[in-house]
């Protein structure tokens, strides 16, 4: 038990664990140093202590550690426990990013000397990293966290009518304007744009009915009317049901993706505690770094030695 209740803040401990959270990368990290409790078991003292002293020896003059990524999905791991449920695009991504991140870092530990970093390599040996799971996610969602044309053969042909149907929105829009611009209908200076996500083209409001359409808005000034074509209008009609049938299509392929994930989330689990341990860790070098901080000498003997103490 510690007495007072406030010795933390008696010894500035509460400001120590702002400056650690500083320098953690993730929620995880911080989530460790929220934490942190005094101990007295010198065995465990000092295999914290060699955990730091190891990543210090990484971060001055080791090979660059990965230091970026660092996403916590465990909320959304657990979410997609339930059978049924899918993981979300956007989280994808993040569990793509991250599980390379993971994996460098193993990668890191396994590549390096073997006399090197004992007490870090510990904290690998208990992760059972699905690496197929990465390379499936790799093959889903690209770089740039969308999802990839030939994630399936059904996407990849939705995609293409999709293009071909926008080429034919933009032929028939070009034209109608430019037969609009010859017949004078076209206020002067202006040109094809967008109005509700879709292309018009722009006619003085004495014209609005000279060509077949739908108006979509109408200027501050009411002289300028945004017209589709109706040469368009039913491609465009078309692009949103295929649009409809890509985003049903995604869904299929995250749903699918996720039943594969499904059986491997306490691998995960236990890999993303494990993401967030390392980031704790080096936060605590990187603070030990900062502050030129030495390692305390840690006996097993109980005994305490005022010097030039005072009452």
């Amino acid at each position: 038990m510690i007495y007072p209740d406030n010795f933390e803040q008696k010894i500035g401990f509460d400001q120590i664990r702002e400056l650690l959270k500083d320098l953690c990368i993730s929620d995880m990290g911080i989530q460790f140093v929220d934490k942190i409790r005094f101990v007295s078991k010198p065995d465990l003292i000092n295999r914290l202590l060699d955990q730091v002293s190891e990543f210090v020896e990484i971060l001055t003059i080791g090979k660059s550690f990965p230091g970026s990524d660092y996403f916590d999905l465990k909320d959304e791991l657990f979410r997609i426990k339930t059978p049924g449920s899918y993981i979300e695009q956007e989280a994808l991504f993040d569990l793509k990013t991250s599980l390379r991140t993971i994996q460098d870092i193993l990668f890191y530990f396994k590549n390096s000397d073997n006399n090197k970093y004992t007490e870090l390599k510990k904290l690998t040996e208990p992760i059972d990293f699905p690496s197929e799971m990465l390379l499936k996610a790799e093959n889903i969602v690209d770089d740039k966290g969308d999802i990839r044309d030939n994630a399936s053969s059904r996407l990849a042909d939705i995609r293409k009518e999709i293009l071909q149907k926008q080429r034919k929105v933009n032929r028939e829009t070009k034209k109608a304007f430019e037969q609009a611009q010859k017949a004078g209908y076209i206020p002067e200076n202006s040109e094809i744009t967008i109005r509700n996500g879709r292309q018009v083209i722009p006619l003085k409001a004495a014209e609005k009915r000279s060509i077949s359409g739908f108006i979509h808005d109408e200027s501050a000034t009411g002289q300028t009317v945004f017209v589709e074509p109706v040469s368009s209008f039913e491609a465009n009609n078309e692009i949103r049901e295929l649009e409809n049938e890509e985003r049903r299509e995604i869904i299929k392929i995250l749903t699918l993706f996720t039943n594969t994930l499904r059986p491997f989330i306490e691998e995960l689990l236990a890999a993303y505690r494990f993401l967030g341990i390392i980031d704790f860790i080096r936060a605590k070098a990187l603070f030990s770094i900062k502050i030129n901080a030495g390692r305390p000498v840690i006996g097993k003997a109980h005994s305490t030695n005022f010097i030039d103490a005072v009452n």
